[in-house]
């Protein structure tokens, strides 16, 4: 189980357990819809940092895509980041 700890103006710090878990504070689970079962991506951004976000449904992804032009560019860009994490894991 992870702890969390006080605020600050750059979010919420939050321990790690000894499996390197961490708990995602219940406000931004409430913010974001993320509930018990969700999937969420970690990715490292370009500057570093980890990211953590939500992966929508297949319901949400269906109706996120307003033409059949937006559900391509977003399979696209997401095909592309698989790709990238392909390359980075055979590099290793």
């Amino acid at each position: 189980m992870s702890t969390t700890d006080d605020h600050s103006g750059d979010g919420t710090i939050v321990s790690l357990s000894p499996k390197g878990q961490a708990t995602i504070p219940k406000e931004l689970r409430d913010k974001h819809g993320i509930e018990p079962g969700s999937k969420v991506r970690i990715r490292e951004n370009d500057a570093g940092e980890i990211v953590i976000e939500p992966v929508p449904t297949l319901r949400e992804f269906r109706g996120a895509a307003s033409t059949e032009r937006d559900g391509t560019r977003i399979l696209a860009a997401q095909r592309e980041r698989d790709g990238d994490r392909a390359r980075r894991l055979e590099r290793d």
